[in-house]
């Protein structure tokens, strides 16, 4: 399976780090590839690092403004021009997608997809992995908006909430009918 993962670029402490390790980690053993941003800093070098050193794939998908960041040695490595298109080929090309921590650029990504999934234009897996509890205030305002009427689908229907690593790929194997 390929997951993209949409996290921080930043250098993070190990609530962060740790939890993320553990999910590269099942990226790897479970022989699945890596979509992700393709930078070789912080946390994203976290999870490239655990993914490889795991037996997983990478497949970067860098932009033009970041480039000098971009992993080397990453299996596959895309440049686009912009972060739009950036976002568009992370998405076309992931079976699933996974939300760790991050700041606006991931929140960016993370509500785009979930538009996608909104309107029936995808129907992939999105987890949040609500690390530390990072997304708590989040989660509130997405069940605000489906108790208040603004989301036409359940909110269930658009993500999965995920305590730790192991139940975010539990989930998506499940999705994806994997055994």
């Amino acid at each position: 399976m390929n997951i993209c993962v949409f996290l921080s670029a930043a250098d993070l402490d190990d609530r962060y780090t740790r939890p993320a390790r553990e999910f590269a980690t099942l990226i790897g053993k479970g022989g699945h590839t890596l979509v992700w941003g393709g930078s070789d800093v912080g946390l994203m070098k976290v999870v490239a690092d655990g993914v490889q050193e795991a037996g997983g794939r990478l497949l970067g998908v860098s932009v033009e403004f970041l480039s000098a960041k971009a992993r080397h040695g990453a299996h596959d490595m895309v440049i686009a021009k912009d972060l739009a298109e950036r976002k568009r080929l992370l998405l076309e090309k992931a079976d699933a997608v996974v939300i760790m921590v991050g700041g606006t650029g991931t929140l960016d990504e993370a509500t785009e997809i979930l538009e996608l999934k909104k309107h029936g234009h995808t129907d992939k897996p999105v987890v949040l992995l609500n690390t530390a509890g990072f997304y708590d205030g989040l989660k509130e305002q997405f069940r605000r908006m489906e108790a208040e009427g603004f989301l036409p689908r359940p909110l269930s229907d658009l993500v999965f909430f995920a305590q730790e690593p192991v139940g975010a790929m539990a989930y998506l194997e499940e999705s994806r009918g994997i055994e």
